[in-house]
């Protein structure tokens, strides 16, 4: 049985695995880097092992120092979270080369479903629609014409290996093709070392919907149901939900069968998500397979009340899944991301020191955040500072609950986007469930200009409290040396 967990990463979602693993009763390793010395998931675990530099070429993804840091420490499983190293196929054979356990699913599975290609080419096989596009990738350039005009535009130039919206190009008419095609490969070089692309047909206002699934080592597969994943900028998914608004339990039937389907088809184990994208006339196609914990798994956890990091470990501990495949979820959960970005200025990264954090409470809300008052913000990693989930029994009640909650939340010495987040689930498209992946594109412009007459009237009742003069000098903030950060003698080790 496990008894110590390395996590190989930062954040929230090393947090969160901390935390399961204490009320486990596993002990847990934190790897970090120079610039995340002193942050939570350091400051939770039970050791902690500095990797390297700041950019995470040199420390998060340097798998020679995770392997270090493994072997001193004699962790006996890693947890990979999210991200970083989570879907790297050789990483994860080269954990269970050591004899160490691997929280996650098989190498195989990651490297099917890492590949688009070859997961639109394994749902083909299954008879599960998949967007009418090419399922080999494209290099040729009048093969790609020819190929965009059968389909018909307007055209995604999609990466293979891709994620996060990079490597992907929205074709309007046949003039834009060429050059979209190879701003994507370059992208798409820079980013996973992979230029392949494929082409498919961009839909008219669809719904971007995901399947939870649990997967053994027992041959068992079941879903926990759907999230609602379309409030999107640029790809990026910023707010999400379960139940989705917009789908029925015929559909969701459907969708879980599938999505179970392509699991076993690759003899998957762990979490995982399968996810697809639906029509207006509710019509669903296969998109593809995260095989990781996703960072909006908590609204699933609130709707079931199953712990999903507690299911990774048990079924990499060779157990049966303790949940049944008809189990039922309760009430309606949303998760809001909160980034350290600025919402009214085209969300522009903000790097700072975080000066003071006020967090939401009371009933129903959860927050997963992985930062802390004092902490310095850099521009090395993603900028998604922790998200805020809420549950409440019914879908409106929900919306009230996040925006209480979004309204209650401080976080001062950087921008975030929870104003932003605020506003969207108070528009009149979010709170009635009518949006799809382009409406935040649509109804964004409104949004920011009432974000920006909110700061403005804060600015001039805040003025109107000093007796309307405008303050120049800024304000003098308690000393550093007031906030003091505390760390077990010895418990933090730094590699010779």
């Amino acid at each position: 049985m496990i008894k110590k967990v390395l996590i190989a990463n930062r954040g929230e979602i090393a947090v969160r695995i901390i935390r399961t693993c204490r009320e486990m009763g596993i002990k847990s390793v934190a790897v970090f880097s120079e610039a995340d010395r002193i942050t939570p998931h350091v400051l939770l675990a039970d050791e902690a092992y500095n990797i390297g530099p700041a950019p995470s070429s040199a420390s998060y993804l340097k798998i020679e120092s995770i392997l270090k840091a493994i072997k001193i420490s004699g962790a006996d499983a890693v947890h990979p979270g999210y991200g970083f190293l989570s879907e790297n196929a050789d990483f994860s054979e080269q954990i269970k080369s050591y004899g160490i356990k691997w929280i996650g699913p098989p190498e195989n599975s990651i490297k099917i479903m890492g590949d688009k290609v070859m997961a639109r080419k394994m749902a083909e096989k299954l008879d599960i629609p998949l967007i009418p596009g090419t399922v080999d990738p494209v290099s040729d350039s009048e093969k790609a014409l020819k190929i965009a005009e059968e389909i018909g535009y307007p055209i995604l130039v999609k990466a293979v290996g891709g994620g996060g919206g990079k490597g992907m190009r929205i074709v309007n008419q046949k003039g834009e093709l060429i050059n979209a095609i190879d701003r994507a490969m370059s992208e798409a070089e820079n980013a996973f070392s992979d230029p392949r692309i494929y082409l498919e047909k961009y839909l008219e206002d669809p719904h971007h919907i995901e399947i939870q699934i649990l997967s053994d080592t027992h041959g068992n597969h079941i879903s926990l149901g759907e999230r609602e994943c379309s409030i999107q900028r640029r790809y990026q998914k910023i707010i999400e939900e379960t139940p989705s608004p917009f789908i029925d339990a015929d559909l969701r039937k459907e969708l879980s069968q599938a999505a179970v389907k392509i699991a076993n088809s690759c003899a998957y184990e762990g979490a995982g998500t399968v996810e697809f994208l639906v029509d207006n006339n509710k019509k669903f196609y296969f998109l593809e397979m995260n095989t990781r914990l996703q960072v909006e798994h908590p609204v699933t956890e609130m709707v079931t009340g199953i712990d999903l990091v507690r299911e990774q470990i048990n079924i990499a501990n060779g157990e049966k899944l303790s949940v049944s495949p008809d189990i039922k979820s309760k009430g309606h959960a949303i998760e809001c991301r909160i980034y350290a970005e600025d919402g009214l200025n085209n969300f522009q990264p903000s790097i700072g020191k975080i000066i003071d954090y006020f967090p939401p409470s009371g009933p129903g809300v959860r927050m997963d955040e992985g930062f802390i008052k004092g902490q310095e913000i850099s521009p090395y990693y993603d900028p998604m500072l922790g998200k805020l989930i809420v549950w409440a029994g019914s879908r409106a009640e929900a919306c009230s609950r996040m925006s209480r909650a979004l309204s209650e939340m401080k976080i001062t010495g950087v921008k975030t986007t929870t104003q932003v987040c605020k506003s969207i689930v108070d528009h009149a498209s979010f709170k009635e469930g009518d949006y799809c992946t382009h409406t935040l594109e649509q109804i964004l412009p409104e949004i920011l200009q009432g974000d920006s007459e909110i700061s403005t009237d804060l600015m001039e009742s805040a003025a109107a409290v000093i007796g309307a003069k405008i303050i120049k000098q800024p304000i003098q903030m308690k000393s550093e040396n007031e906030h003091t950060l505390w760390s077990d003698k010895g418990r933090i080790e730094e590699m010779e």
